[in-house]
């Protein structure tokens, strides 16, 4: 983890103690980081960068800030539930997405701790690495039973290293995760070959694919990715469509599960 993140885990994580005093998990914490992160990120993509928003006005980051109490409360609830229908990116970070904080009062803090950053002016690798060190936090903590969806980063490496991903191919990860596998994979690539516009373009695009059961992990595999800058979205539900198509992958792995707490 790099000196300038690692003051912005610990003081994103530190809050994190605050709401566990209501009973919220780690798992919870880190759901609550995401939607809010996602709102906020694109809220800077429209101010310092004049991109077009992903997010309906009336679900944007400045929406929930000029709000406190009940009003936030109930207008962060709508929120969630209207940014998780349809298909794409978004449901995929917000489907069946809840609030999770109960005092409307430390919802506004977590709020305002987050647009107290500017996350669009740290780099891909520091936006990265914030969110791992979050990610492999909640894995640690054995109550949260998140180990079951995180591989140790040298463990991690070490495979890849072994199985070399080339420029052009794809790689599946049919139990992706929190997408460990396939941003190690990307980064192989990145540092080991000299990229063409086209090769940038597939590596960020089109060579990563994974699938992913369980909703929750599913929308923190898609946020590392998106805080990484790669696209793509991973697949939802069952493996049986990759397992359909096995001849495709030229490079494809599955997960196993670490005893984070050893």
């Amino acid at each position: 983890m790099t000196t300038q993140s690692s003051p912005i885990v610990q003081r994103v994580w530190n809050y994190c103690n605050v709401l566990r005093d209501d009973g919220m998990s780690y798992g919870d914490y880190l759901e609550q980081l995401t939607y809010l992160l996602f709102l906020k990120m694109d809220h800077e993509n429209v101010e310092m960068l004049q991109r077009p928003s992903v997010i309906p006005a009336a679900h944007s980051w400045a929406s929930l800030r000029g709000l406190d109490g009940d009003a936030l409360e109930g207008h962060y609830r709508q929120t969630l539930s209207a940014l998780g229908q349809g298909s794409g990116l978004i449901p995929v970070i917000f489907r069946k997405a809840q609030n999770k904080i109960q005092d409307p009062a430390k919802l506004k803090r977590l709020i305002d701790l987050i647009d107290g950053e500017t996350w669009i002016g740290l780099g891909i690798d520091v936006k990265g690495d914030i969110y791992e060190g979050l990610l492999e936090k909640n894995a640690q903590d054995t109550k949260s039973g998140a180990g079951q969806y995180f591989t140790p980063r040298a463990l991690i490496e070490a495979i890849v290293d072994v199985m070399r991903p080339a420029p052009g191919q794809t790689v599946c990860d049919p139990a992706c995760g929190t997408g460990g596998f396939l941003l190690a994979a990307h980064e192989y690539v990145a540092r080991s070959y000299p990229l063409d516009v086209e090769q940038w373009q597939h590596l960020n695009q089109a060579a990563l694919h994974g699938w992913e059961i369980v909703d929750n992990t599913a929308r923190l595999c898609v946020m590392n990715l998106y805080l990484h800058g790669i696209g793509g979205v991973p697949k939802t539900g069952q493996g049986r469509a990759w397992g359909n198509r096995r001849s495709a992958w030229p490079i494809r792995w599955r997960r196993t599960p670490v005893n984070t707490s050893t």
